[in-house]
């Protein structure tokens, strides 16, 4: 198949590439020209911003993508163009979206009014009554490089692409990715703690037991290559994600045994400990996604084996820690006089 990647060049993108490549597929990836040294040889490049991909039609039109793939739709107005520039040129698409999108989503981060919604989340599950859940009053400047951030909602983006008539799209919830590549570094505040010596790492009690569905980065690749590659895949939705959600409790350990600390994990009393060391959000409501429906459907499993997943993960995080550590966030003096009292 000829398959057309949006976005292929950040962190799951080359994932993706290089399994569709190593498939025996056509791959062309569109993007800024910005990143390309870790896109798979064979791949061909196709430079334009994606902001202006109807001026990139006619060179997309001689690819002649069966499939495309779009990794990077976060507005209303993006969805819009894409499948306006697209339709008729690919014969299906696949859209990522994301597990944000569920009402469990704002009732962890408060926006959502009402008891904790019920997990694990199917793909039937109610959305977000309030959009744009990032958006902030009075807006963020012009200048500011979050601004888009204001306007940020995958809801309006999948009615967008799963409306249109000549275009039909699958849509892939995201879990919580990590991975080598990450930029969000998810574990590097438990890694640098561990790599610090602290022999003690203290969870809040309320919140040691809170669940996310993750997934690792080459396996959701893996399940994004399955929803391009499978016809059947047209007009649905799939969550993506391990088939159970760790605790952060769980996700601890499993970070400490891929780094081979040898140190323990206790519960603080609830709200004792440093902002900088609790999640953020209301405990009570767990945000596990349900991926039976992509299992069944199109044979999904995961191809890593989760202390392979891990290991690869730490290594990769000590060798390319973040560019600029807040030093507030690991206040270690703090966080002993929290677990003295």
């Amino acid at each position: 198949m000829r398959i057309l990647l949006i976005g292929g060049t950040a962190f799951m993108g080359p994932a993706v590439a290089r399994e569709l490549v190593e498939g025996g597929h056509t791959v062309a990836v569109y993007h800024r020209g910005q990143t390309e040294n870790d896109v798979p040889e064979g791949v061909t490049h196709i430079h334009g911003d994606r902001a202006a991909l109807a001026e990139a039609r006619p060179e997309l039109e001689r690819f002649a993508p069966d499939v495309v793939i779009n990794m990077m739709l976060l507005l209303e107005a993006q969805a819009v163009a894409f499948t306006q520039a697209l339709s008729g040129v690919a014969r299906r698409a696949v859209v990522i979206s994301s597990q944000d999108v569920y009402r469990a989503y704002g009732r962890l981060i408060g926006t959502e009014p009402g008891p904790p919604d019920p997990t694990p989340l199917t793909e039937d599950a109610p959305l977000r009554d309030r959009r744009y859940p990032y958006r902030q009053e009075p807006p963020r400047a012009e200048d500011d490089p979050t601004r888009w951030m204001d306007d940020y909602d995958k809801i309006p983006v999948e009615q967008v692409v799963m409306s249109a008539a000549d275009l039909p799209c699958c849509v892939l919830r995201l879990p919580a990715v990590f991975g080598p590549r990450d930029r969000q570094h998810r574990f590097h505040s438990l890694l640098k703690r561990m790599d610090d010596g602290r022999a003690v790492i203290a969870l809040d009690a309320d919140e040691a037991g809170w669940r996310w569905t993750h997934g690792y980065v080459e396996d959701v690749a893996h399940a994004i290559c399955l929803a391009a590659l499978d016809p059947r895949s047209a007009g649905r939705i799939y969550n993506v994600g391990e088939d159970r959600a760790l605790s952060q409790e769980e996700r601890a350990q499993a970070v400490g045994a891929a780094a081979g600390w040898q140190g323990r994990i206790i519960h603080a009393p609830a709200g004792r400990l440093p902002e900088a060391m609790r999640m953020g959000g209301d405990a009570r409501q767990p945000l596990v996604a349900d991926s039976s429906r992509i299992r069944a459907e199109l044979g999904y499993r995961e191809l890593t084996a989760p202390a392979d997943a891990y290991a690869r993960t730490v290594a990769w995080e000590r060798a390319h820690p973040p560019e600029q550590i807040d030093p507030a966030a690991f206040d270690y003096a703090a966080e002993d006089a929290a677990l003295a009292e």
